[in-house]
C-alpha cells in the first residue's frame, strides 16, 4: 500500500487496490501500521476532510489534528492519488 506520509505514529496511506470502480479520493489512517480496520477520510474537491468512519478508534482530538494536516497537504494527497490510480473523483 502506498504510504502518503506519516504523522507521528500514524500512517496516512492508500490501499493498492482501492476497488473497481475506483471510489472518491480518500486516505486511510492507522496507528503503527496499515490495518483492515483503519479510519477512512474522504478528501473533498475544496481540499477538506470528511471522516467516513473511525474504525481504528483514533481519539477525536488526535483525529481532528491529523485531518488539519491532511487538509494542509491535500494537493499532495490528490497528486499522489492521481499518480497511483490515473484518475481522481471527489465525494463532494
Amino acid at each position: 500500500m502506498p504510504q502518503v506520509f506519516r504523522i507521528g505514529g500514524y500512517w496516512v496511506y492508500f490501499w493498492t487496490n482501492e476497488g473497481d470502480p475506483l471510489g472518491p479520493v480518500h486516505v486511510h489512517i492507522s496507528q503503527g501500521k496499515p490495518s483492515a480496520d483503519a479510519t477512512k477520510v474522504w478528501i473533498t474537491r475544496a481540499g477538506k476532510c470528511l471522516v467516513c468512519h473511525n474504525r481504528s478508534q483514533i481519539p477525536g482530538h488526535v483525529l481532528r489534528n491529523i485531518c488539519r494536516i491532511v487538509e494542509a497537504r491535500s494537493s499532495e494527497v490528490v497528486g499522489k492519488w492521481y499518480a497511483r490510480f490515473g484518475e481522481a473523483r471527489f465525494f463532494c
